[in-house]
């Protein structure tokens, strides 16, 4: 017996309803927006995303995304070695890169500490951190993390294990909203408070 085929226009707008800030009516318009293109975009589109899953994958150094073995900051021998900046996750890579104020090198945790949803310090990228540390010393670690209790209380954690290695420690300064995300803040914003960054 043949099982029944899934109607394809419904099997896109389910999947395009998962994705962030796209509700089902929303994802219905998307699906018959590519409808209506040319065949030949939807075949790139799904070769797009067929490599954006099988190429893209975490920086040996850094944690950012990349599709090589590290990613191109990491290989700009451009930038300077002794500034490191500690973000959460690969978009707040992209925000401060977009402020245009952040020429270091980056550490991506993966997440923030949140007992509610049991994210602890053994879910982030801290020893990969501390590893880094020990073989190449920096000058200064700035913390960029999201202005909410989960970023508060990973930036606390960190200084306090950070403390012994003798390095100074600054935190972004205000002007990102408390709960903001760094992706959605504006780049004057997020130039000003990398700027203005101060010791934590």
């Amino acid at each position: 017996m043949n099982e029944p085929k899934v109607d394809p226009i419904q099997a896109v707008t389910q999947l395009l309803s998962r994705l962030p800030g796209i509700g089902e009516r929303t994802a219905q318009r998307l699906t018959f927006h590519l409808l209506r293109q040319d065949p030949a975009y939807c075949v790139a589109l799904a070769d797009a995303l067929k490599r954006l899953s099988q190429d893209v994958h975490l920086c040996s150094v850094c944690h950012n995304f990349t599709a090589q073995e590290t990613c191109s900051i990491c290989r700009d021998h451009k930038r300077d070695n002794g500034l490191l900046c500690v973000v959460a996750t690969p978009q707040d890579v992209q925000a401060v890169e977009a402020s245009g104020e952040f020429s270091g090198r980056y550490h991506v945790l993966g997440a923030l500490l949140s007992p509610l949803e049991g994210i602890g310090p053994d879910s982030l990228r801290i020893p990969e951190l501390l590893r880094r540390l020990a073989a190449s010393p920096a000058k200064e670690i700035i913390l960029a993390l999201r202005p909410s209790v989960e970023g508060e209380s990973t930036s606390f954690y960190l200084q306090k294990l950070l403390k012994p290695h003798g390095i100074p420690v600054t935190v972004i300064a205000s002007g990102i909203p408390m709960g903001g995300e760094l992706e959605y803040a504006d780049r004057m914003t997020l130039a000003r408070a990398i700027t203005g960054r101060r010791p934590a």
